[in-house]
C-alpha cells in the first residue's frame, strides 16, 4: 500500500513488528485530472476479517490482492465472497511480489486468477502484476484505476448524509473526531449531524476530505469531522452520522439472504448469527424464516440484539456464531418492519421497483400511514426521488400532508363506518345519527392521526356512504323513521306533557308511565322537532308550556316589581318542585335575574341601568 499511496498505512507498533495490516488504513491516492480515491486497507489475514468487513463497506471497487509466490488462499476465496455479498460491481486483482516468481509461475498464477474470477458476480478487470520492492506495475495498476474511476457513476449529492464511523478519537483544540467513508449525501461546517444509535446531536466545528481542510465533504469520500457536543468515549466504531429526517437505530430487519454453497449448515428459526452492516456488527437470531441451506436464497427476520443503524436496500454480510466464518449475506428490505403482518405473508424482494415497495408498506402499515419524511430511509432513495415515485404510485395511496396511506385502507376504514353508523341507527333510530365526534373515536385500532380520520371521513362522504351534518354524522340519505309503536309514543307522549302544562314530569316519572318506551330519545327528538324544550337534565316541556309560563310571568313581575319564589308559588298554585326548575330556565333564558331571594325582570333592571 506505502508503494502505491506512498503512505504507510500501518498505524500500530504491532503490524509493523509482524508486517501485516491488523487494523484499517487509509490513505488518498491522485488518480490525475483532479481525480482522488481514497484507499482503505483492510486486514488480509483470516484472523482480522470482522475489520476487513468494517473498512469493505461503501467501497467503489475492490483490489483483490493475490502473492505471486502462494496463489489464492482460503482467505483470498472469504475476502472475494465479502466483496460479492457487499456487491461490489468492479475490481482489480493485484498480483503483488512479481519480483519472487520466475515467469513461468506468474502466468500460472495469473491463469488461475483469470480462471477463478470468470465465475464471480463482481466485473473485474485484467489481473496486474506489480512488486513493492522494483516499483514494477504500479504506474499500470494507477492507469487501471483511474480507467474504472472514470466509468463509475457519481454518488448523487442530494441524498441524505450518513458516515458509517470507523475510528474515534480527540485532538487538542478540534475535540473529538470521528472518521469514515462518506457513504452517501454531503454535509458541511456548521451543520448538525445526528449519531446513532447514541441518539445525541452534535455541531460539525470542522471537516477533513482525503486529509486536507474542506468546508464540505461529499459521497464517497474519506471524511473526518471535528464534532462539538459529543465526548469521545461516548462514540465507538459501528455508530453512525446521519442528517435528516427519518432516521433511527433498529433492532428488527427484514432482508433478502443468500447463505454460501461452502457454508457449514442452514440457517432455520432461532439461528444466532453475525450481522455485519457498514463498520458495525451486531449479534442476531433468525425468526420467521424457512430454512435457508448453503448455496440458497430466501426471506428472514433478524432480531438483532444491540441497535444498528440501516436503510432499504443496504447490504451486510452474515457470519456463524461459533466457529466464526463468513457463511453468507442479504439485502435490506425494511428497516423498519412491524410486527405484523409476519414475514412469511410478505412479498417484498430484493428486485422489487421502489414504487412496488412503496405500496406493500403503505399496505402493511393500514391505517397508521407512513410518514414520508421516513422514506428516503424506509425505501433507499434521495428525497427527491421518494417525491416521484409517491406520484407513480398515486392511484393506490392517499396523499395527507405529510404522510401517504393506502387507499385501499382508507375505503375499507370508510364502508367499516357505515356499517357502524348502520347499527348506531338500528339501536337509536329516533337519533338524528351518531355524535361525529364518536364516530371520530372509533376510526381504526390503534387510532389514527387526525388527518387520516379526516381522509377515511371526507372519502366515505364522497363515496355517498355517509354524510355528516354539524356535528352528527349518518348515513347517506338516512333520516329517523317512525313505525306504528313510535309514532303511537309520539302521540301519547305529546298529550301527557300538554295535559301536564307547568306541572312538568322528570323522565325518570315518564319512564315509569311508559315502560320499556324510549323516553329519552323521543324526548330529545320532539326537542330537535321544536315540539319541545327541554329545562333541565331531567325535564321537557311543550314550547306552548312555556310560551304560557313566560307570559304569565312578565305580567306577574311587571305588576309585583318583584316576587320572591313563594310569592310566585302562590300566584301560580305550583309546588316548588315545578316551579323551580321553570325560574331557573327563566334566568337562563334572561327573561328574569335574581335580586337576592326574589326575581325581578331582567328586562326592566337592564332599561334602568341596573347592575
Amino acid at each position: 500500500m506505502k508503494a502505491l499511496t506512498g503512505v504507510d498505512t500501518d498505524r500500530w507498533e504491532e503490524e509493523k513488528r509482524r508486517g501485516i495490516t491488523i487494523d484499517l488504513g487509509f490513505a488518498p491516492l491522485p488518480l490525475g485530472d483532479q481525480l482522488q480515491a481514497s484507499v482503505v486497507d483492510v486486514p488480509g489475514h483470516e484472523g482480522f476479517v470482522r475489520n476487513m468487513l468494517a473498512g469493505a463497506t461503501g467501497i467503489d471497487v475492490a483490489l483483490l490482492v493475490v502473492a505471486a509466490d502462494e496463489g489464492i488462499m482460503p482467505q483470498t476465496e472469504e475476502h472475494l465472497a465479502i466483496v460479492e455479498l457487499l456487491g461490489v460491481r468492479r475490481g482489480i486483482p493485484v498480483i503483488t511480489k512479481r519480483d519472487l516468481a520466475e515467469p513461468e509461475w506468474l502466468d500460472l498464477v495469473q491463469a488461475e486468477v483469470v480462471e477463478r474470477l470468470e465465475r464471480s458476480r463482481v466485473r473485474w478487470s485484467p489481473p496486474v502484476p506489480t512488486s513493492a520492492v522494483t516499483g514494477e506495475g504500479l504506474d499500470q495498476l494507477r492507469s487501471a484505476l483511474r480507467q474504472v474511476a472514470e466509468e463509475l457513476v457519481e454518488r448523487p449529492a442530494d441524498d441524505l448524509f450518513r458516515l458509517p464511523i470507523d475510528r474515534v478519537f480527540a485532538v487538542a483544540g478540534a475535540g473529538t473526531v470521528v472518521t469514515g467513508s462518506t457513504w452517501t449525501g454531503s454535509v458541511t461546517v456548521g451543520d448538525s449531524v445526528r449519531l446513532l444509535p447514541l441518539e445525541r446531536e452534535a455541531r460539525v466545528r470542522s471537516i477533513e476530505v482525503h486529509g486536507q481542510t474542506a468546508e464540505r465533504a461529499g459521497p464517497g469520500r474519506r471524511t473526518a469531522l471535528a464534532l462539538v457536543g459529543v465526548d469521545k468515549s461516548e462514540l465507538a466504531r459501528g455508530h453512525v452520522a446521519v442528517t435528516g429526517a427519518g432516521w433511527r437505530a433498529t433492532t428488527m430487519l427484514d432482508a433478502a439472504v443468500e447463505l454460501l454453497p461452502t457454508a457449514h449448515k442452514a440457517i432455520a428459526s432461532r439461528t444466532r448469527l453475525r450481522v455485519h452492516l457498514g463498520t458495525a456488527e451486531v449479534l442476531a437470531r433468525v425468526v420467521q424464516v424457512r430454512s435457508i441451506a448453503p448455496g440458497e436464497q430466501g426471506l428472514a427476520r433478524l432480531m438483532l440484539e444491540t441497535p444498528l443503524v440501516a436503510r432499504g436496500g443496504d447490504r451486510f454480510v452474515l457470519r456463524s456464531f461459533s466457529p466464526v466464518t463468513t457463511i453468507g449475506g442479504g439485502v435490506v428490505l425494511d428497516p423498519f418492519p412491524a410486527q405484523r403482518p409476519r414475514l412469511r405473508q410478505r412479498r417484498l424482494a430484493a428486485e422489487q421497483p421502489p414504487v412496488e415497495r412503496l405500496r406493500q408498506l403503505a399496505r402493511e402499515a393500514g391505517l397508521a400511514g407512513l410518514a414520508v419524511a421516513s422514506l428516503p430511509v424506509r425505501l433507499g432513495l434521495p428525497p427527491a426521488r421518494v417525491t416521484g415515485v409517491i406520484a407513480e404510485a398515486r392511484e393506490d395511496l392517499v396523499s395527507l400532508a405529510d404522510a401517504v396511506v393506502a387507499r385501499g385502507a382508507v375505503a375499507a376504514e370508510a364502508t367499516r363506518l357505515a356499517e357502524v353508523l348502520r347499527r348506531y341507527h338500528e339501536e337509536h333510530p329516533l337519533d338524528p345519527g351518531m355524535s361525529l365526534q364518536a364516530l371520530r373515536a372509533a376510526v381504526g385500532a390503534p387510532a389514527p392521526p387526525p388527518a387520516v380520520v379526516d381522509a377515511v371521513l371526507d372519502l366515505g362522504t364522497r363515496e355517498r356512504q355517509l354524510e355528516i351534518a354539524g356535528s352528527v354524522a349518518r348515513l347517506a340519505g338516512w333520516r329517523p323513521a317512525f313505525d306504528t309503536r313510535t309514532s303511537d309514543l309520539r302521540e301519547r307522549l305529546t298529550r301527557r306533557l300538554a295535559d301536564a302544562r307547568w306541572e312538568v314530569p322528570t323522565l325518570a316519572e315518564l319512564e315509569r308511565e311508559f315502560p320499556g318506551a324510549p323516553i329519552r330519545a323521543m324526548l330529545a327528538h320532539l326537542a330537535r322537532a321544536g315540539e319541545a324544550e327541554q329545562i333541565d337534565q331531567d325535564r321537557y316541556a311543550p314550547r306552548q308550556a312555556l310560551e304560557s309560563f313566560r307570559t304569565s310571568l312578565e305580567s306577574a313581575l311587571s305588576e309585583l316589581g318583584q316576587a320572591t319564589p313563594a310569592e310566585l308559588r302562590d300566584r301560580f298554585g305550583l309546588t316548588r318542585k315545578y316551579l323551580i326548575p321553570l325560574l331557573e330556565w327563566a334566568d337562563r333564558h334572561g327573561i328574569t335575574r335574581r335580586a337576592g331571594d326574589a326575581r325581578v325582570l331582567a328586562r326592566l333592571t337592564a332599561r334602568k341601568g341596573g347592575p
